[in-house]
């Protein structure tokens, strides 16, 4: 949930923290429904939006386009928190502080120390925490408007199953950026031609050798703009059906022609290609063991570690039975069988735990893993490369479709959002 937070949390500044350092006479920029947006947030947020862009070394866009991108973007979130409200969405101070704690350990440091690495930042880390509280709300919000209407029929399972059989299919990846100009739901003819030729101009100044990581975030309305529109590496099963017939016919370096859809027109950049691993080829399985200590209300994040840490040290100095003490002390479900776990394939486990386990030599006792149920002793059993069961395909594939599914469906959503918002920019008055 937190995934993009965790990668670059001491890198993001925070928009509020941020504020603390910013004297002027303010004014509203924009009226979203009945709040307003400061020329002192607006400030502040392109400020970080400048930081974020220059780590990343893509060339700043002209000030006043990434005021009015960053504008956009202020607006949509304040529209999403607005009916996260209205929904009666909330996030508790104990979930909040575990978020908090993850993140600070994503970064290796422990939480005072990050707090104070914030603070040498100049941030605030009660306005951090009051970011991360919103990104949290706002995932919850996805999960709750898009993500759960989403449906996969067995017929749709079976096509896919069928397609993937054919020669060449899945046989290659793509590394991908995309700029997206959106339109309104019920927009004008004059409206959509607008769009498309700042799409158009958009792909003029790619072709004539502008940067793309530029370029998106000068044009784009994507969430990822400020990442240079990085949509990262995808099988062409994971794309939506649009990109996925565009690319290819692309060669790396190739900017498509405007690609319309529900959400409005979308360029793609092909950065790379490489070949990926083929629908039938067998997968690695592991048997594992592990003991799981919760954190909970009761059992605090440091009283979780302290235990697994000498839980840990019985079994490695002491000589104490792994079964024994997973039986005995273990919070998991396969406390009974002395923490054993059949054969895992990739993705049955959250990320933290499965980079913990594949690193992992057959026999070797892990260092504490910090997941979001708690800490975990892991020990690899053993490993084998097996084909999956027909079942397992099924589950696969209906996960690849629901994910494309729910990449088009949140950007159909945000739209309609954005069209039902009531907002007055004010910005020009400046």
């Amino acid at each position: 949930m937190l995934r993009l937070l965790a990668g670059a949390a001491l890198l993001a500044l925070s928009f509020a923290a941020q504020a603390q350092r910013v004297v002027l006479l303010d004014r509203i920029v924009a009226v979203v429904n009945k709040e307003s947006i400061t020329l002192t947030e607006l400030n502040v947020a392109v400020a970080s939006a400048e930081r974020q862009l220059r780590r990343q070394g893509i060339q700043l866009p002209e000030r006043g386009v990434l005021e009015g991108q960053i504008l956009e973007r202020l607006i949509l979130d304040r529209a999403q928190l607005q009916r996260a409200r209205e929904a009666g969405i909330r996030v508790e101070e104990l979930q909040l502080d575990r978020a908090v704690q993850r993140i600070a350990e994503d970064n290796k440091m422990p939480l005072a120390e990050f707090r104070r690495a914030l603070e040498r930042d100049g941030l605030s880390f009660e306005a951090f925490r009051d970011d991360v509280r919103d990104e949290i709300v706002l995932t919850r919000l996805r999960e709750r408007e898009v993500d759960q209407n989403i449906q996969v029929s067995d017929n749709e399972i079976d096509l896919f199953l069928e397609e993937a059989k054919q020669p060449g299919a899945a046989s290659l990846e793509y590394n991908l950026a995309n700029i997206l100009v959106r339109i309104p739901e019920q927009a004008s003819p004059e409206r959509i031609e607008q769009a498309r030729a700042k799409a158009e101009s958009a792909r003029k100044e790619a072709l004539a050798g502008g940067d793309f990581a530029r370029l998106a975030a000068s044009y784009s309305d994507a969430p990822d703009a400020l990442q240079g529109g990085a949509l990262g590496w995808r099988t062409q099963e994971r794309l939506p059906d649009l990109f996925a017939a565009a690319v290819r016919e692309m060669k790396p370096g190739d900017v498509s022609e405007p690609l319309r859809s529900a959400a409005g027109f979308h360029l793609l950049k092909l950065l790379e290609r490489r070949g990926a691993a083929a629908q039938g080829e067998r997968v690695e399985q592991t048997r594992l063991r592990q003991i799981l200590i919760r954190t909970s209300e009761a059992v605090s994040d440091a009283e979780a570690r302290r235990r697994i840490a000498d839980l840990r040290e019985r079994i490695a100095t002491g000589g104490a039975d792994f079964a024994e003490l997973a039986r005995a002390q273990s919070d998991d479900s396969s406390a009974a069988r002395g923490g054993e776990i059949d054969w895992l394939l990739p993705g049955d486990a959250v990320p933290e735990f499965e980079r913990a386990h594949s690193s992992l030599k057959i026999g070797e006792l892990s260092q504490p893993v910090r997941t979001p149920f708690g800490y975990h002793l892991i020990q690899v059993l053993e490993r084998r490369r097996a084909d999956m069961s027909p079942e397992r395909r099924r589950y696969q594939a209906h996960q690849i479709l629901r994910e494309r599914k729910s990449q088009v469906a949140y950007q159909e959503w945000l739209r309609q959002l954005r069209d039902e918002t009531y907002v007055e920019l004010r910005l020009e008055e400046k």
